[in-house]
C-alpha cells in the first residue's frame, strides 16, 4: 500500500507530537517529517515532497499563509490543510486565497481529521458548511462591490445612457427614449467613452453586460 506522506507545520511541539501519535497509528498514512517556523516548512516540503501539509494558520515569522503560498506555488503536488484554533472568516479566505484546500480546527476529534485528511486526498476542498455559506457571502459582497465599481464613474444620465447602449440602441433611438437630442447622446456616449477608457460602442456595450448593467 502506498501511504499518503504529511508534514506536521506547528511551532508548538506538544501539538505535533500529538498529531504524529494520532496519525501513526495510520496505515495509509505516514508523517515524514515537521517544522517550526513558514521557513522550514517550506525547506521541509522541497526536501520530504510531502502530499499533504497540517500547516498551522499562526506560525512565527512570514507566518502560516505566506508559507501556503509559497508551497502552493513552487510544489503544486503537495496539498495543505490548515490547522487554526478558531473559524475565523477572514484568516480562512486569506488562506483559501494563498491555495489551501481548506481548513481543521485544532480542537477537533480523530475521526473529523482523519475524514478531511481523505477529502483532500480526494482533491475535495475543505469547508464546513457554516463556513461554506459564510464564505460565499463575503465572495458575492466583493462581486457586487466589484460591480458598482464598474460604473462608479459615472452620472445617473450616464448610466441611462449606457443601458440603451447596451440594448443595441442608436444614439437617435436613446434621445428618443431619455427625451434627449441626438446630438446629446452622443456627447454622452463619448464622455463615457473617456470614463471607462474603451475606444467604440461595441466595447461599451460589451463592458456594460460584462459587468451586469441590466441587473
Amino acid at each position: 500500500m502506498t501511504k499518503t506522506r504529511i508534514l506536521l507545520v506547528d511551532d508548538h511541539q506538544v501539538v505535533r507530537m500529538g498529531l504524529r501519535m494520532l496519525l501513526g497509528d495510520q496505515p495509509e498514512l505516514q508523517v515524514v517529517g515537521e517544522a517550526e517556523t513558514a521557513a522550514d516548512a517550506v525547506r521541509a516540503v522541497e526536501q520530504l515532497r510531502p502530499e499533504i501539509v497540517l500547516m498551522d494558520v499562526r506560525l512565527p515569522g512570514e507566518g502560516g499563509i505566506q508559507a501556503t503560498e509559497e508551497i502552493t506555488r513552487r510544489f503544486p503536488e503537495t496539498q495543505v490543510i490548515m490547522l487554526t484554533s478558531f473559524a475565523d472568516d477572514d484568516l480562512v479566505i486569506r488562506a483559501i486565497a494563498a491555495g489551501a484546500m481548506g481548513y481543521v480546527l485544532k480542537q477537533v476529534g480523530t475521526e473529523e481529521l482523519l475524514r478531511a485528511i481523505a477529502a483532500v486526498r480526494r482533491g475535495e476542498a475543505l469547508l464546513d458548511s457554516s463556513s461554506t455559506a459564510r464564505l460565499l457571502s463575503r465572495v458575492r459582497e466583493g462581486e457586487r462591490k466589484a460591480e458598482q465599481d464598474a460604473f462608479r464613474e459615472l452620472s445617473k444620465q450616464e448610466l441611462k445612457v449606457l443601458v440603451e447602449v447596451a440594448r443595441g440602441k442608436t444614439n437617435a433611438e436613446i434621445g428618443k427614449i431619455l427625451y434627449l437630442s441626438e446630438n446629446t447622446v452622443r456627447h454622452y456616449v463619448s464622455t463615457i467613452l473617456e470614463k471607462l477608457h474603451l475606444t467604440n460602442r461595441i466595447e461599451l456595450a460589451t463592458y456594460a453586460v460584462q459587468h451586469h448593467i441590466f441587473e
